[in-house]
């Protein structure tokens, strides 16, 4: 089985929203607001590529089948049990 290393993906994020941000703050001379918003932005997509790396290894038939769920559906009556208590008072 192929590993990828799933952490790489952060700091490449990080790396191209900085250089993004980068020029960003240049082009509105802001370069403190520039860096912060391309790293928050470089982080978000960092995760984000992560995240879809690992559902694509579960998709591509990666999924072991020890986590346990046996894939069954639950299904909900709609009753909550019970009520909350009430209200309360003075």
């Amino acid at each position: 089985m192929k590993q990828t290393n799933g952490a790489a993906f952060l700091p490449i994020g990080i790396g191209a929203g900085t250089a993004i941000g980068v020029a960003l703050g240049t082009a509105m001379d802001n370069l403190a607001l520039g860096i912060s918003l391309g790293v928050a932005i470089g982080s978000g997509l960092g995760v984000a590529m992560m995240g879809a790396a690992n559902a694509k290894r579960h998709r591509d038939g990666d999924s072991g089948g020890g986590d346990g769920d046996s894939g069954a559906t639950h299904t909900h009556s709609g009753s909550d049990g019970g009520s909350d208590g009430g209200g309360g008072g003075d």
